[in-house]
């Protein structure tokens, strides 16, 4: 895709927008409140906006290879806070999807020196290696996903100030477009 494409595809975003609500830029720069935070993963086919059809400003959204919840990362503890205090967000929802790659790495083992520290995060959140494991990479990514949850419940940002918010899991399935929902409001 060529930048020009990008351009002439964000200017018929906003002809669309503007056909139905010529205010609609003007609203979104009084701020945002969006209902759901949704931590997902990297993969550039599962952007979480566009697999729900939500407009822009009804989620918060913080993305990282294999959808991880790790109290260590500046960046995402950053994005949690601001997501419970500032925005006070309603919902959390943790999606992982199928044909993970960054899954996949962390299972198999890869040791480049630049994914290596990411993908040891993910490898702890999945059984232990074994050559007889029955679980198929989609199970597995599930699997990490579950994890996700038990450690945003662990996560000290999560437990002093997101007690009384919904932690959804949800798996997107990148061979059908479904959106499986793993584990409903406690």
């Amino acid at each position: 895709m060529e930048l020009f494409e990008l351009t002439k595809n964000n200017e018929d975003f906003i002809r669309k927008i503007k056909e139905t609500d010529p205010d609609y830029f003007e609203k979104l720069k009084k701020g945002q409140t969006p209902e759901f935070f949704v931590i997902a993963c990297s993969d550039s086919r599962v952007s979480p906006s566009v697999i729900t059809q939500l407009p822009l400003g009804a989620m918060f959204i913080h993305r990282n290879i294999g959808n991880q919840v790790d109290a260590n990362d500046e960046s995402f503890t950053a994005s949690l806070y601001y997501a419970l205090v500032h925005l006070k967000v309603k919902k959390i929802v943790i999606k992982g999807h199928t044909d993970c790659g960054g899954v996949k790495a962390a299972w198999n083992g890869l040791e480049e020196i630049e994914l290596v520290g990411w993908l040891e995060k993910i490898r702890v959140n999945l059984p232990v290696h074994d050559q007889n494991c029955p679980l198929t990479l989609d199970e597995l990514a599930k699997e990490n996903l579950l994890n996700q949850i038990i450690n945003l419940k662990s996560h000290p940002v999560y437990k002093k100030y997101g007690q009384n918010i919904d932690i959804l899991g949800a798996l997107f399935h990148v061979e059908s477009g479904e959106l499986e929902w793993v584990t409903t409001p406690d």
